[in-house]
């Protein structure tokens, strides 16, 4: 990689670097835009909790649906232009669920969260591939930095969530506005990706390798790894503002604010996880947050006070921040194979995204929406089984290097 890194002046690549940054950012802002919203979104619908988990699987499943194919389309037409084709499938379904609330239409806006899920899923395995190969090319660790753009972004799209719950602002309003942000910022970004090599004419598409990346042990444990905290995530993603607002008797506005909390642990958590990552390495790491998200997810659906389910979320939120970034830089280790085996640990990690929203949504009719929140338990479980599969495939994995080369190992925890 050092020859492929030594092609290109470093100038290019810190603008790749940021333009990586600005689509985890947008991407985070496109989601949180509507997950914010969920209670006015579920109300403007008058659907139960159940209905309601129901709609938000049509999420899950468009994104799922796309993954196996995100790493090939990454492999065949680039990074740049996969975001972007992304972000356009993002903008049109988020204009169709807003039309959906507007005319009170669950179908229109389960079509539409089917095709923003889809253009989420690709959009992500893109970008992670894209931040991976600037990652080696610096040599540094970004990829928690990376991640941690997208709950800055999800932290802005809370506020502004908040901000137009507490004003009144219709919630298709909010969207469809938003929807056009996303667009105009994603296709400025994308123009400052690295460039893909041009192919020889004439020359046969090389193959991308995806069912071999399939078969590796290493892959697989990597994608059950990121399957686990991306439930942990998920389900808080989905459901803490409602969980907040129906278990703590609150208004909507205080929903949204415990969302708020818990991205920006998340971002808070993600600025400085690559210097935890340097001193402890990904094993160590792993498990301490998976500890942290635990005592998180006890506060939320134990706690007494309001106060408590928010320092709660605060725990949740940095508990969950590096699951999903180690993840895939552990799945992009070795530059020739990244974009197959991130589409292949992506489309593992995103089938928690069929069962969280659903399961909870059942469990909450049965218990209530707090206790039904201790599902996460399990996850937590498999994601400290799985986190001895981060460790680097080679010595020359940034991310993690200086926990190699810590004496004893310890850098890698056992």
């Amino acid at each position: 990689m050092a020859d492929k890194a030594a092609t290109l002046a470093r100038p290019v690549v810190e603008r790749a670097r940021i333009a990586v940054a600005i689509a985890f950012g947008v991407s985070g802002l496109a989601f949180a835009s509507w997950i914010s919203r969920t209670p006015a979104i579920r109300d403007a619908l008058d659907l139960t909790n159940a209905q309601f988990g129901l709609l938000l699987l049509c999420t899950s499943v468009g994104a799922v649906s796309a993954l196996p194919l995100s790493g090939p389309l990454v492999h065949a037409i680039g990074p740049h232009r996969t975001v972007l084709l992304g972000a356009s499938a993002v903008t049109v379904g988020m204009l169709a669920v807003a039309v959906g609330v507007a005319v009170v239409s669950p179908p229109l806006a389960g079509a539409g969260l089917l095709l923003t899920g889809t253009g989420l899923s690709s959009w992500d395995v893109a970008m992670n591939v894209e931040g991976a190969d600037v990652e080696r090319r610096l040599d540094r660790p970004l990829m928690p930095r990376f991640h941690a753009g997208f709950s800055l972004g999800t932290v802005t799209g809370a506020l502004l969530g908040a901000g137009c719950a507490w004003l009144g602002v219709p919630v298709d309003w909010q969207l469809a506005v938003t929807a056009l942000l996303v667009i105009a910022s994603i296709a400025t970004a994308v123009r400052m990706f690295l460039p893909v090599p041009a192919r020889v004419p004439g020359a046969a598409v090389p193959r991308s390798g995806v069912l071999r990346a399939w078969r590796e042990p290493r892959t697989l444990l990597i994608g059950l790894l990121v399957l686990a905290f991306a439930f942990v995530e998920g389900v808080a993603n989905d459901w803490l503002t409602l969980a907040v607002v129906d278990g703590y008797r609150v208004g909507d506005a205080v929903g949204a604010v415990a969302f708020g909390v818990f991205v920006a642990a998340m971002t808070a958590a993600r600025m400085v996880g690559g210097t935890a990552l340097q001193r402890w390495g990904r094993v160590t790491v792993l498990r301490a947050t998976a500890v942290l998200a635990l005592v998180g997810l006890a506060l939320v659906v134990f706690g007494p006070t309001l106060p408590l389910a928010l320092l709660g979320a605060l725990l949740w939120g940095a508990g969950a921040s590096l699951g999903f970034p180690v993840g895939m830089s552990a799945a992009a280790d070795e530059a020739d194979r990244a974009a197959v085996r991130v589409s292949v640990v992506s489309s593992i990690g995103y089938t928690s995204f069929l069962a969280g929203p659903p399961l909870v949504g059942f469990l909450a009719e049965q218990v209530g929406i707090l206790r039904s929140l201790l599902v996460v338990l399990g996850a937590l479980a498999i994601g400290l089984l799985a986190a001895g599969a981060t460790r680097p495939a080679g010595t020359g994995s940034t991310g993690d290097t200086a926990g190699v080369t810590q004496p004893g190992g310890t850098g890698q925890g056992s």
